[in-house]
């Protein structure tokens, strides 16, 4: 019996036995058959190469038989060397066939993973942010990943399979019986002494497997916790060596005692796979042997029983546990489909409008926001710890209304949970509304194309995020077809153009995780910098300054004065100090605007912005 079959068999009975109880959503199978359209004509080749493939199991078999009777026992030379040429011509052409099987194989399964994978991709890309507030990256890219690959073995290896288990079984059970049927059906016979067991070993394994799997994810997350910025860190200031040491140690130690069982197992299946095989040809020989002296058979027919023996067990083993494989592959078409089935909640209008090109107005009219519920928003599978909310956010704004006039500064202030910040995801539409309008220009931006209204906004939060690449690669998100002398120009406004010239690598340089190789002044005014290469009609900053020294917030006050120059923008602030100048002060508490006017007027009213302002003991003025 070939190594391939051994190894197919028992990934076969390994397999996780409870995926075959899983019932398909309505209209599952369908939606495949749509996926594997675009490969029709793929598939009709791959299809017809494996039933070849198929059939040239049976005839070397045959080609011997008749070598052995008609050209060795009766010594007719020419005959031996036809026949031994004809067995290498089909030598050659099974290896033919099989790199023709392969390449139409990974033409198809590569396809659709390419195909799945964009799909799923770009859908993710255009669900909210509330969905990655609770989405577990890894569970996602493992849809991404494994589930993808899952899928698309429903076109290759299961379908090939089937198809290939089917037919060989067939064919080499029909020529043994044609050939003996006394030794046949023996042979059979030995096939539940064999399953029984290795159904136990499957389950076994499979137990291991799941089990193995999870000890690894938790040893990956030690690693990947860790590894990173931020968890390094961490572990410098807080953490102990010793402990980490421990810790990761006892997790790698349960990994190594898992592989142990695994590869015992796993040795034990092969022995018992290759044991039965061995004993069968031993009994077939055996009787054979004995039909042969007694002329019931011919020697040719005895050595071909016997090779076709040992390719008998292994599709019989793998279409025992079928349904396993089939389930399996159509499960995970079925985990693809609930990530592509859940729909944004932020929608592109069915028509979209344009903003009039005039300097931006943006308008609130008796805004209402309430956070969506989890099952809103995202899959209870791609969820670390899904759990049902039991307490829901609450209202957070409670119809809000003013008006930022163009090219003015209109600045938010008030305590932690008042709604600010919620104010500035709005207006991009990273939520949308729950009653009331937001306005650009008279228009409202839910009949504004995503596109289009984000190209209109510039955003500078407090913790601007940078990707792990260079400075260069992170400019041109805002602007791909920038110049260096424009990205340099950029930068030199935001007051960070010195400190990248005096880089050996320049734009060239890599900023490393999260951007964590700058400090939080450069990051900022890199993050303005980006904001000046896009180049926006309005601007958005909240809490930009938040966590700065004072002398890097001096510097960044300096790149925002450009940034803010004649454009219509929305200031979060916490530090009162960076909007006294501001052309309207809203005062926010509980949702609600309790408070409008300029600084002066505020401090004068001697409320909420009084309060807030003589705590940062910023001082009076008249």
């Amino acid at each position: 019996m070939s190594m391939h079959a051994t190894w197919r068999a028992m990934q076969t009975l390994s397999a996780d036995q409870s995926v075959k109880n899983q019932k398909l959503k309505k209209g599952t199978f369908k939606r495949i058959l749509q996926f594997a359209a675009p490969f029709k004509r793929d598939l009709i080749f791959f299809i017809s190469f494996v039933v070849i493939d198929a059939l040239l199991v049976i005839t070397s078999p045959l080609i011997l038989k008749r070598l052995i009777d008609q050209g060795v026992v009766p010594r007719k030379g020419s005959v031996v060397t036809s026949l031994a040429l004809l067995v290498a011509i089909i030598a050659l052409l099974d290896a033919l066939v099989s790199l023709v099987t392969r390449f139409l194989s990974s033409r198809i399964g590569e396809g659709l993973i390419f195909e799945l994978r964009t799909r799923v991709f770009s859908h993710v890309q255009k669900q909210s942010i509330a969905f990655f507030t609770r989405t577990q990256t890894g569970a996602l890219i493992s849809r991404i990943n494994s589930d993808v690959i899952g899928a698309q073995q429903a076109f290759t290896s299961t379908l090939s399979g089937l198809v290939s288990n089917v037919l060989t079984l067939i064919l080499v059970a029909g020529t043994m019986l044609v050939l003996s049927w006394q030794i046949t059906i023996i042979s059979l016979i030995l096939l539940p002494v064999f399953i029984v067991p290795t159904k136990w070993l499957g389950r076994k394994l499979a137990g291991y497997t799941r089990e193995s799997m999870q000890l690894n994810a938790e040893m990956s997350s030690t690693m990947t916790e860790r590894f990173n910025v931020s968890g390094a860190l961490l572990v410098n200031l807080y953490g102990n060596n010793t402990y980490e040491g421990k810790l990761f140690s006892s997790r790698a130690r349960r990994v190594a005692d898992m592989g142990i069982k695994m590869a015992l197992l796993n040795r034990t299946f092969f022995i018992a796979f290759t044991t039965l095989a061995s004993v069968a040809t031993a009994i077939a020989y055996g009787i054979g042997g004995h039909l042969a002296i007694s002329k019931t058979i011919t020697i040719g027919t005895l050595l071909a029983i016997t090779t076709l023996l040992a390719r008998l067990y292994g599709p019989l083993t793998a279409l025992s546990n079928v349904r396993v494989d089939v389930m399996t592959a159509l499960v995970s078409f079925e985990r693809v489909f609930e990530v592509l089935d859940l729909q944004p909640m932020v929608q592109e209008p069915a028509t979209a409008k344009a903003i009039p090109a005039a300097a931006p107005t943006i308008s609130f009219q008796n805004v209402h926001f309430t956070y969506p519920k989890a099952e809103e928003i995202s899959l209870a599978s791609l969820e670390s710890a899904a759990k049902k909310e039991t307490v829901e956010s609450g209202e957070i704004l409670k119809g809000i209304s003013f008006e930022v006039a163009p090219s003015t500064l209109t600045a938010i202030v008030g305590p932690s949970g008042a709604g600010k910040s919620t104010i500035s995801t709005l207006i991009p539409r990273l939520y949308d509304v729950t009653a009331g309008s937001i306005s650009i220009n008279g228009v409202d931006i839910r009949d504004v194309s995503l596109d289009e209204l984000r190209s209109r906004i510039g955003v500078v939060t407090q913790d601007s995020h940078m990707f792990h690449e260079s400075i260069e690669s992170n400019l041109r998100y805002a602007k791909h077809d920038a110049t260096v002398e424009e990205m340099m120009l950029a930068c030199d406004a935001a007051q960070i153009g010195k400190f990248i010239r005096s880089l050996p690598n320049g734009l060239e340089t890599v900023v490393g995780e999260r951007g964590h190789r700058l400090s939080g002044g450069e990051k900022q005014r890199l993050a303005i910098a980006r904001l000046l290469l896009k180049a926006p009609d309005v601007v958005i900053l909240d809490e930009a300054t938040a966590h700065l020294d004072s002398e890097n917030e001096s510097l960044v006050q300096e790149a925002l004065q450009v940034a803010l120059a004649k454009r219509t923008s929305i200031v979060i602030a916490h530090r009162l100090s960076t909007v006294v100048s501001a052309d309207q002060i809203l005062v926010l508490e509980n949702g609600l605007i309790v408070e409008r006017g300029k600084h002066e007027e505020l401090v004068a009213l001697g409320g909420l912005y009084f309060d807030l302002f003589q705590r940062q003991s910023l001082g009076l003025s008249e």
